[in-house]
């Protein structure tokens, strides 16, 4: 991508705006993303459009949610994407993606995603994963390692367990610093999350595992049972085989759920 893209636009330290500039690494990540018709697709942060251009070539219509006002009104003016794009400014936290389905498609989401948003938006989207198809995210690398973890990894926490309640998560691909302007003091990599059709597990009452997680992973370095002490007793945890003398990252996706739906069942 020519540097012309980037006149007039700063990248906002506020907005954690980085903009991809490498052509290889956007051209892999259009193939990731594989942008058709049959499906509604979504960018969440177009930014400069590095991803924008060549996604929305490959479609009618790209719908694009964008917080900062001048690459709204610098998306409108785009002499070759206005005519192909559905803008809604605003927070992609607040947003009602429901709001986007048209009849027999399901969503098609991705995005270059600031760090400081990354969790908090996935956990957003995971409320809408029925009328998803996948999400494709290029995030901070340790989010990707967070994401994909496996019980007993350092990187295994609470957002590791929801995601995978929710989706199967496959990391795409690693994508360095120098891919961007400015360049960031750390490490991306692209990840894509596939929305089960049918839950492996599912769970009775969803805020009831999000509060479980929430307390089981407060405090990491202690067990299981001194985490949920007040939730689960020593019986409890016998029932369902867990060993409460475990660390919360030591727990399966499967036994978090099994967990939430003891809990859902007595109240």
């Amino acid at each position: 991508m020519s540097n012309r893209v980037h006149l007039g636009h700063t990248a906002r330290k506020r907005f954690g705006q980085n903009f991809l500039t490498d052509y290889n690494i956007i051209n892999r990540i259009v193939g990731a993303i594989a942008p058709d018709n049959e499906h509604v697709m979504v960018e969440i942060g177009p930014g400069l459009a590095a991803l924008t251009e060549p996604v929305a070539e490959a479609i009618d219509n790209l719908t694009v949610v964008e917080l900062d006002r001048d690459l709204v009104e610098r998306l409108q003016q785009h002499p070759v994407l206005k005519d192909k794009l559905t803008i809604f400014q605003g927070d992609a936290l607040q947003f009602d993606f429901a709001q986007l389905l048209q009849p027999g498609k399901k969503l098609k989401v991705f995005g270059n995603l600031p760090y400081n948003i990354s969790t908090p938006l996935m956990f957003h989207l995971f409320e809408f994963a029925e009328h998803i198809e996948n999400m494709h995210f290029m995030l901070q690398k340790e989010v990707v390692l967070r994401l994909s973890a496996s019980p007993g990894c350092k990187a295994y926490g609470r957002l590791t367990v929801m995601a995978q309640y929710y989706c199967q998560v496959v990391p795409v691909l690693e994508v360095p610093p120098g891919s961007f302007t400015p360049p960031p003091k750390v490490e991306s990599a692209v990840v894509r999350l596939l929305p089960y059709e049918v839950k492996p597990w599912p769970c009775d009452d969803v805020r009831v595992m999000q509060k479980l997680t929430t307390t089981a992973f407060n405090m990491r370095r202690k067990t299981l049972r001194n985490n949920l002490k007040g939730v689960l007793n020593d019986d409890d945890f016998a029932r369902l085989g867990i060993d409460s003398t475990l660390r919360p990252e030591q727990i399966s996706v499967e036994q978090y759920v099994a967990m939430a739906n003891l809990v859902c069942r007595r109240s």
